[in-house]
C-alpha cells in the first residue's frame, strides 16, 4: 500500500527566497516612503515660513537667486555634494542616489498643492507637523539601510578623513550652510532652532520603531551604512 506525502510549507529554499523577498520589499518601501515624506516635511517648513532646516535654508536662498524651484536646487546641490564623495572615497548606495532625486521631486510636488500659511497659529502648526514628519522620514529611510544621503555621507567621510569628531564636523558644515543660505535670502527663524533641537531625539525614536533586522549576506554596497553611521540628516 502506497502512502503519499503532502508538503504544505514548501521547500526550505523557497521559504528562504520568500523571506528574502519580503525583507527587501520592506526595506525598499521604507526607503522611498521615507524619502518622499522627507520632501513633504521640508515643503511644509517652507510654507510655515518660520525657519527651515539648515540645508533647506541654503536651498531656498539659492532658489531665490537662480529662479529655480527649491526642489530642483535640492537635486542639484545633492548631486554636487555626491561628487565631493569621490576625493574622500565614500561609497554610495541605492539610498544615496535615490535621496538626490526623490526628496526634491516630493518637495516641489507638495509646494505645488500646499499654499502658504497665514496667521501665527497656522504657521506654527505647519512647523510642528513638518518637524515631526521629518523625524519620521529620517527614521524610515535610515533604518532601511540603503546608504546615507549625500550630505550625511559628506559629513561621515570628512570625519573619517580628518579624524575630527562627528559633532564638530556636523556643526561646522551646518553653520556654514545656514550662514550661506541666510546671506542668499533663505529663511532662518525660530523653526531653524527648534528643528536643530528636536530632530535628534525624534530621529532616534523613529529609528528604533522602524529598524529592519540585518540579514546575513546583505550587500555592503547597497546597504553600506547602518543607522548609527547615517547621522540624522540628509
Amino acid at each position: 500500500m502506497s502512502q503519499s506525502t503532502t508538503t504544505t510549507g514548501g521547500s526550505p529554499l523557497s521559504i528562504a527566497s520568500g523571506l528574502r523577498g519580503r525583507h527587501l520589499t520592506r526595506r525598499l518601501t521604507q526607503l522611498y516612503a521615507g524619502l518622499a515624506l522627507y520632501g513633504i516635511s521640508s515643503a511644509l517648513l517652507v510654507r510655515g515660513g518660520l525657519g527651515l532646516e539648515p540645508w533647506g535654508v541654503l536651498h531656498q536662498g539659492l532658489a531665490e537667486k537662480t529662479g529655480l524651484t527649491i526642489g530642483v536646487v535640492s537635486i542639484v546641490v545633492g548631486a554636487i555634494v555626491l561628487l565631493l564623495w569621490i576625493p574622500i572615497r565614500q561609497r554610495p548606495g541605492l539610498g544615496t542616489v535615490s535621496n538626490v532625486f526623490v526628496i526634491g521631486l516630493a518637495m516641489d510636488g507638495t509646494l505645488a498643492v500646499v499654499p502658504d500659511a497665514h496667521g501665527l497659529l497656522a504657521r506654527s502648526a505647519l512647523l510642528v507637523v513638518g518637524i515631526v514628519l521629518n523625524g519620521v522620514a529620517t527614521g524610515l529611510y535610515i533604518a532601511a539601510r540603503f546608504g546615507p544621503g549625500p550630505r550625511d555621507g559628506l559629513m561621515t567621510g570628512l570625519h573619517r578623513l580628518t579624524g575630527r569628531s562627528i559633532r564638530l564636523v556636523r556643526t561646522g558644515i551646518e553653520v556654514a550652510v545656514v550662514a550661506a543660505g541666510f546671506l542668499l535670502g533663505g529663511t532662518v527663524g525660530p523653526g531653524t532652532v527648534l528643528y536643530a533641537l528636536a530632530i535628534g531625539p525624534l530621529a532616534q525614536f523613529f529609528l528604533r520603531r522602524f529598524a529592519v533586522p540585518e540579514r546575513a549576506g546583505s550587500s555592503t554596497v547597497v546597504a553600506s551604512a547602518t543607522p548609527k553611521q547615517a547621522i540624522l540628516r540628509r
